[in-house]
């Protein structure tokens, strides 16, 4: 006798179960959108913050790209997990990081390519004075990666000091100097030339406090009178990219950031034939990985003098 073939669950039934396991998890598309890590947005949903369609939201819910999120209230605009992008960005000094300033101010977000969902979203920040390296990504849970101070990413700066700096001044500054907000110190520093009582050096920090790098040379009694980042991590801006322009980085270049987050590299998308012959125009042909700075060493390891 033939055994009978278990029936199909009934079509309503299924449906909510097909629905069950469709879509990304709702604490890792909001990390997408660069509100925080995954970590802290998994306590928003807990504290009732994160509603879908109307709904408190709870953990473990997944939801797809039609779905309507919001916290606090407001509506949420999701990005898209395949439309991953990043650019580097030669800030010059006299524009502000953040999107609109209430002093009327250039902001770094004026000069970037427009993109049709998402939005750019800044890894780290330089103020106002500061010019050099802005890294900017589609992708919040990249950017809130390499931003946390438990990455212990590196952040190397071309400063130009007035005053006299002996060999005290630069031992205090390596092995730790006390400042309004705890000990901070230089991982590195090189001679980068000059004369008179300007004198260009090179300085590593692995954290990104607020005007960290003017405040160690202050708390010396010295003033900072130029201050450039040239690197972030492994990625040093390119000669070419004059200041107000920028560049996109290329996939492998894109992945090499994941790797540096120690985040699984995702689907990262492709530049368009017409946006790469805007870029070459403007740029050249790139070849190979970004470049390092002219006469620039290769990066060090944490520490390394």
């Amino acid at each position: 006798m033939s055994k009978r073939k278990p029936e199909a669950p009934p079509a309503a039934e299924a449906a909510p179960r097909a629905a069950a396991v469709a879509g990304e998890k709702l604490q890792k598309v909001l990390a997408r959108t660069g509100l925080g890590s995954r970590r802290e947005m998994e306590r928003w949903i807990e504290e009732g913050r994160v509603e879908v369609e109307g709904k408190r939201a709870s953990l473990g819910d997944r939801v797809s790209e039609r779905d309507r999120i919001s916290i606090d209230g407001k509506p949420l605009e999701p990005v898209p997990a395949e439309q991953t992008r990043c650019i580097l960005y030669h800030k010059p000094t006299g524009e502000v990081c953040s999107r609109k300033d209430p002093q009327g101010r250039r902001t770094v977000f004026e000069r970037l390519p427009k993109i049709k969902s998402g939005r750019w979203i800044s890894i780290g920040r330089l103020d106002f004075n500061t010019s050099g390296l802005l890294l900017f990504t589609t992708d919040g849970e990249l950017a809130n990666a390499l931003m946390h101070p438990s990455a212990n990413i590196e952040r190397e700066y071309m400063v130009r000091v007035m005053g006299a700096v002996d060999e005290d001044v630069l031992a205090r500054l390596l092995e730790g100097v006390m400042l309004d907000d705890g000990v901070a110190r230089f991982t590195d520093i090189q001679d980068g030339g000059g004369d008179g009582i300007n004198h260009w050096y090179y300085v590593v920090l692995m954290e990104g406090r607020n005007r960290e790098v003017r405040r160690l040379w202050e708390s010396q009694g010295l003033t900072v009178s130029r201050l450039k980042r040239v690197r972030y991590g492994n990625v040093f801006i390119p000669s070419k990219v004059k200041q107000g322009q920028w560049a996109e980085m290329e996939p492998k270049e894109v992945k090499a950031l994941y790797q540096l987050a120690k985040l699984e590299p995702k689907k990262v998308k492709r530049n368009t034939i017409k946006e790469k012959e805007v870029m070459e125009r403007q740029f050249g042909k790139r070849k190979g990985p970004v470049p390092t700075a002219p006469g620039r060493r290769s990066p060090r390891k944490p520490g390394k003098r």
